[in-house]
C-alpha cells in the first residue's frame, strides 16, 4: 500500500515572480538645424533655388515654429536662431549670406535677426 506524504501545513508556497527590468527606450535625438556654406551657383544647380519663394525681415526678434521641414538659402544678412520648448536641447545656430539651411518641421525657436535678412525658401 503506497503511502502519500502529507502536504505541509499553511498556505501554498508561491514561486517568486520575476518582474522584467524596466527598459528605457533610448531618447530619440531631436533633429538639429543643418547649416552648410554653399556658393549660390551650387545651390542653384543642385536645388533650383531661384524657383523657390522669397522671404525677408528687418532687424528684429520673434518666436517661430516651422510647420514642416524647410530648406532655405540665405541671400543676405544674419540671424541667430535659438531652439526653444522641446527643442531647447538643440544647438543655437547663426546663419548668414551664403548658407544653405535645413530647418526641422515642428521646431520652435527664437529668431534674432541682427542684420536685415533675405532668403529663398522651400518646403520639399
Amino acid at each position: 500500500q503506497a503511502h502519500l506524504a502529507a502536504a505541509p501545513a499553511g498556505p501554498p508556497r508561491r514561486r517568486p515572480t520575476q518582474r522584467p527590468l524596466a527598459r528605457l527606450a533610448p531618447a530619440m535625438a531631436l533633429p538639429e538645424i543643418e547649416v552648410t556654406e554653399m556658393a549660390r551657383s551650387d545651390a542653384e544647380s543642385s536645388k533650383g533655388i531661384s524657383k523657390w519663394g522669397t522671404w525677408g525681415s528687418p532687424v528684429t526678434k520673434f518666436d517661430w515654429q516651422w510647420s514642416g521641414t524647410e530648406e532655405a538659402y540665405i541671400l543676405e544678412g544674419e540671424a541667430t536662431i535659438t531652439p526653444t520648448g522641446k527643442f531647447a536641447s538643440c544647438k543655437e545656430v547663426t546663419i548668414k549670406a551664403g548658407d544653405f539651411c535645413v530647418f526641422p518641421g515642428g521646431m520652435t525657436c527664437i529668431w534674432n535677426v541682427t542684420q536685415k535678412i533675405s532668403k529663398f525658401y522651400n518646403y520639399p
